[in-house]
């Protein structure tokens, strides 16, 4: 499959080497052409590299690998070449302005991934893989235990699409916990709030939470 990661920074090359790895045709986007993570990037895989309107048009299933407060504007800035793809949104609306911790630039009555797919509605938005560290999402089995990880959207065979490179890369069916429509989008981006305060607790990234029922 070829698979478009928009977005050079550390999540955006972690996810890229894993696809890449797998077999898969990666393209990973950065906004200049003369990107020193992307370049890196491509030296250490032999991996495709391009402009983010390359990348879109590129990947069959493209992943949203950008900051949360800049991703609105540049997927509205792709919205053609998106038409008709799973679009795997990974990013949270956190607010770094005033510090740590962070607040959020929309919650409660909406979310990052609802505004995305309000303003790309001939594209199929996923929301997944943003309640934890990029290095745990792309090795769960790194963990000492089963974990779980939440997806959401409104088309169900987008979300089998999502769930099948998800399982390639090493989670189970039964711990992709899917949370229905897009509006789910709201309680996986508040997560964070959390998420950011157990970080230091625990003194690492590498955690992630598990489903216990009775």
């Amino acid at each position: 499959m070829r698979i478009g990661i928009l977005g050079s920074g550390g999540v955006g090359r972690t996810l890229a080497s894993s696809f890449a790895l797998l077999g898969h045709e990666v393209m990973l986007g950065a906004r200049t052409p003369d990107n020193v993570n992307a370049a890196e990037w491509q030296v250490e895989t032999s991996g495709l590299i391009g402009s983010f309107a390359e990348t879109a048009e590129f990947g069959e299933v493209v992943f949203n690998a950008l900051k949360g407060d800049v991703a609105l504007g540049a997927l509205v800035y792709l919205k053609s070449a998106l038409v008709d793809k799973v679009l795997v949104d990974l990013a949270n609306p956190l607010d770094f302005s005033n510090g740590f911790p962070p607040s959020f630039t929309v919650s409660n009555t909406d979310s990052l991934g609802e505004q995305i797919q309000r303003e790309l509605p001939d594209t199929y938005v996923v929301k997944a893989l943003n309640t934890l560290n990029t290095p745990v999402a792309v090795a769960p089995g790194s963990l000492v235990e089963a974990t779980d990880l939440f997806i959401c959207g409104n088309s169900a065979s987008a979300k089998e699409t999502v769930v099948a490179l998800l399982v390639e890369l090493g989670w189970t069916p039964e711990r992709i916990r899917d949370l229905g429509d897009i509006t789910s989008a709201r309680g996986t981006e508040a997560y964070l709030a959390i998420w950011v305060r157990l970080m230091p607790l625990l003194g690492t990234a590498k955690f992630n939470v598990r489903l216990v029922t009775e």
